[in-house]
């Protein structure tokens, strides 16, 4: 397939470096062409030529069989546009890898949630007894996977919609649809575009695949069989009643027995659950496999409880879809702690959720001037610059009984490296707490 034929690849990160190997592994000859400067560029596999400091002059003068891209790079940007010009094909590193890729695939995707049910899809199959791996937008890259000395007869495969714009015959054997809700929007020009290349995840499947969709979720026609789940009303397929997940009318995982909390980690089991029951796990093996496992960190992680305070981790919501599920999933009053970079998303719709959940507010970042708006037209809000001070504030407020959550609802680049350095400051912060 890859035999002598010339492959660019943009981007000399973690992905491009994997998509790198892969190719060269398959007879390719390779080039990775990256903008960081020539005593910063990582070292790549044997074989590999690499191109520093490359511009869009340098792409325009390029020319290539296939040209695959990471997905941290704008698809639809100046920089690749140059070099697309004279190449034969455009793809992602993780269709590359799908190509070479023959087990099953459970291929996970919405605005939040991915991460959450990527790991429990893993957990079910693997201790199910069938070999399974997260990768993709989490975990390893695709191209990892497949290079693997045992190459595992399941992949759990989170796709960002960066992912979903360069797949062309990817096909998942169940697709998972979240949620869906405005993110993105400083790389998409209307909420349309980022939608439309979330529902790429569907275009390949036929009859004889599954889809697992949230109940109420817009997703149009789709080939695949489709099933149901959502915690808000009878979904159907899988529903939630009295801290049971149901499935079509059978008690199926009493929820108590596990680590899962909040409505929104319930769908999550919901979905993964329904994704490894159609690859063939039983409902017993299903329930089984959940009973002890452990939320990812950064995604309502608890922290600590202080003098009947509970102190929530939740780095991780990046957006408002994200927060406004935080909210909605605690029972007891919250003073959140929000903020960060800018990202263009219109906080308003978060008003009504804000007046029947929060008592306080303390922003920060960025962002804050603008949320401090919002937000005090819901709730009594105070701003402060940064992370520290928020929990100070907040701890300041919070009394017997109340939960300080950090939901940021956008992301964490104005002040740190990612929202796990933002979630591990925010823990040692909480932990120095007397």
């Amino acid at each position: 397939m890859l035999e002598g034929k010339i492959v660019h690849i943009l981007g000399a990160g973690r992905s491009g470096k994997a998509a790198a190997q892969l190719a060269v592994s398959k007879g390719a000859i390779v080039t990775v062409f990256d903008t960081t400067a020539e005593d910063k560029f990582p070292s790549m596999p044997e074989g590999v030529k690499c191109h520093p400091s490359a511009s869009i002059e340098v792409g325009k003068a390029s020319q290539c069989d296939l040209l695959v891209i990471s997905p941290g790079i704008d698809t639809y940007g100046d920089y690749v546009a140059a070099f697309s010009e004279n190449a034969g094909e455009l793809i992602g590193e993780t269709e590359l890898a799908y190509r070479f890729y023959t087990g099953k695939i459970i291929a996970i995707t919405g605005t939040n949630g991915k991460t959450t049910t990527t790991e429990l899809v893993q957990c079910i199959m693997s201790k199910s007894g069938v070999s399974c791996v997260a990768c993709g937008n989490y975990g390893v890259p695709l191209s990892e996977v497949v290079m693997m000395d045992e190459v595992p007869d399941s992949i759990a495969l989170e796709l960002s919609s960066f992912q979903l714009e360069t797949v062309k015959e990817l096909k998942a054997d169940v697709a998972v649809w979240l949620n869906f809700d405005a993110d993105h929007m400083d790389r998409y020009s209307c909420i349309e575009d980022y939608k439309k290349a979330k529902l790429r995840i569907f275009e390949t499947q036929t009859s004889a695949e599954t889809a697992l969709v949230r109940l109420g979720e817009d997703v149009g026609e789709i080939a695949a069989k489709r099933l149901t789940f959502s915690t808000e009303s009878d979904a159907g397929d899988f529903s939630y009643s009295d801290g049971w997940i149901i499935y079509r009318d059978e008690n199926l995982l009493d929820l108590s027995n596990t680590r899962l909390r909040g409505l929104h980690n319930v769908e999550n089991a919901m979905a993964a659950i329904g994704a490894c029951m159609e690859l063939g796990i039983t409902v017993e093996q299903a329930a089984e496999a959940l009973v002890g496992f452990a939320p990812p960190m950064h995604r309502c992680e608890l922290i600590r409880t202080l003098d009947g305070v509970e102190y929530l981790n939740d780095s991780k919501a990046t957006n408002l879809h994200a927060l406004d599920s935080a909210l909605r999933s605690q029972s007891r009053p919250i003073i959140l702690i929000a903020g960060g970079k800018e990202k263009g998303l219109n906080y308003s719709a978060l008003i009504p959720r804000l007046k029947d959940c929060v008592k306080h507010a303390v922003v920060f970042g960025e962002i804050s001037s603008e949320l401090k708006s919002v937000f005090s037209q819901a709730v009594e809000t105070e701003s402060v610059e940064n992370i520290e001070q928020a929990v100070q504030a907040a701890n300041a407020k919070a009394q017997h009984g109340d939960v300080v959550l950090l939901s940021p609802g956008t992301s964490s680049f104005d002040q740190f490296k990612g929202y796990e350095h933002r979630g591990d400051v925010f823990r040692e912060i909480v932990l120095k707490l007397r």
